[in-house]
């Protein structure tokens, strides 16, 4: 927090930040450096990090655990897509891919701007011809999201990750190319 009275030497001083895309930040998320001389005033600023102070404590429902090993062990789901509630601070199901659904049907399962966790279960047929399954998990983070919302699921990546034992495969993605039928096909052999 600020005090009042270092507030007022600030407010004299022309504090310029380029940003280069549109970004929305909440207070509670931004950390500043402030330097000042030997005799109190007020030399720079400067932005340390945007940092999210709970987000570590992401909690995870249940279903995200078992939904996943259903999809493992008993092949019940293509895909499952995952979200943070950002309001009840934990992780949750939002849809459940039918094993006959496509990998078309799963990515258009990706909202376009906002960012979500998703496992798939890819088949394939290798060159020697033996029928064989991936499943990859999913970090889907497009350009067009909130700053704060690709903030927490990043720091929430990992923990949640480890909550899914079975994962093979791992693929980070900001634009639909970067996780085309092809990039897939390619990972998985």
């Amino acid at each position: 927090m600020v005090s009042s009275s270092l507030l007022g030497s600030i407010s004299n001083t022309a504090i310029c930040f380029e940003v280069t895309t549109e970004m929305t930040v909440d207070a509670s998320d931004l950390r500043l450096d402030l330097e000042f001389d030997g005799r109190g005033r007020f030399n720079r600023l400067r932005l340390l990090s945007l940092c999210l102070l709970h987000s570590s404590g992401m909690a995870v429902h249940d279903d995200c655990k078992l939904k996943f090993l259903e999809l493992k062990a008993k092949r019940t789901y293509r895909f499952i897509v995952y979200k943070i509630e950002e309001k009840q601070k934990q992780v949750i199901v939002e849809k459940l891919g039918e094993p006959a659904q496509s990998y078309e049907d799963f990515t258009a399962s990706l909202p376009a701007d906002e960012c979500r966790y998703a496992v798939y279960d890819f088949d394939f047929v290798t060159a020697e011809n033996v029928q064989k399954s991936r499943i990859f998990f999913i970090a889907w983070c497009p350009d067009t999201s909130r700053v704060r919302s690709k903030m927490i699921y990043a720091s929430s990546k990992d923990r949640f990750k480890r909550e899914l034992d079975g994962i093979q495969i791992e693929l980070q993605a900001t634009d639909p190319t970067e996780m085309d039928l092809d990039v897939i096909r390619s990972r998985a052999s």
